[in-house]
């Protein structure tokens, strides 16, 4: 059994962000595809169309231009394995505020989105402190927080438009659930649950006997999309349970009162 997590984890800030560009990327390529019939689809966020969905898909870049703008806070008073805890990809502030108006062109308002975040990203060190919901976080460390919006939202899509197949960035897919992994860590410490999610974490979790060697006798294990899926609230753990999408053995293995992440 791997050690208990004794400092955060550390993300290099060139990996995350050619994983964010090219997670980004891959949406791109997608929109470009759609139909018009596709775009005014529905999807399983409220009432907003696949068209409002992509839309949204640009504020997850679009928060560092906003956030960018507000007075930098004197001190970082965040941690990055709140973030999930506090806001998430539907709830962060900086992307709760819908953009003027419904941009003819998706490509070119996406392109541009792109163009403004790779701009900040050259001209601003990483270290510089963005107000989030989560606390004052640096800046490297918000743009892992990217990867989880754009992973998220990239299922949303695939899960609006049949036949849509959109490919995940290994990177960003790692990024987004390793971060989620860890949230679940900082809510629920202890060490008596091992979550797998192979082949990009494991966390122990859930107050309890910590278990030191052969076998964890509390053992969750389920693949990186369902993770992302039941820390985010796309899909419940009764209903994951039933489809054999995730596996739970011992009696500190039931997560269903510690998800979704959020609340």
């Amino acid at each position: 059994m791997p050690p208990a997590r004794k400092r955060p984890r550390a993300y290099d800030p060139a990996r995350t962000r050619a994983a964010v560009l090219a997670q980004f990327g891959n949406v791109r390529a997608a929109v470009r595809t759609l139909t018009p019939e596709q775009l005014a689809l529905p999807t399983r966020l409220g009432d907003r169309t696949v068209r409002e969905l992509v839309v949204h898909v640009g504020t997850v870049l679009d928060a560092v231009d906003r956030l960018l703008g507000e007075p930098e806070p004197a001190r970082q008073d965040g941690r990055l394995p709140d973030w999930p805890l506090t806001v998430g990809p539907d709830a962060d502030p900086a992307t709760a505020r819908p953009p003027a108006g419904a941009p003819p062109d998706l490509d070119a308002h996406l392109e541009e989105v792109e163009r403004r975040f790779t701009a900040h990203l050259d001209a601003r060190p990483g270290g510089r402190l963005l107000p989030t919901g989560a606390g004052a976080l640096p800046l490297a460390d918000y743009v892992v927080t990217r990867t989880v919006g754009l992973v998220v939202h990239t299922d949303d899509l695939a899960a609006a438009v049949p036949g849509l197949d959109i490919p995940y960035d290994r990177q960003a897919l790692a990024a987004a659930t390793r971060l989620l992994a860890d949230a679940l860590a900082v809510k629920a410490p202890g060490g008596s649950t091992e979550v797998r999610i192979p082949p990009y974490a494991v966390v122990q979790c859930v107050e309890g006997p910590r278990h030191t060697r052969g076998t964890p006798p509390n053992v969750v294990e389920t693949d990186p999309l369902t993770w992302i899926r039941l820390a985010t609230g796309r899909l419940t753990w009764a209903d994951a349970l039933a489809g054999a999408q995730v596996s739970a053995s011992g009696e500190r293995a039931d997560l269903g009162n510690l998800l979704p992440l959020p609340g």
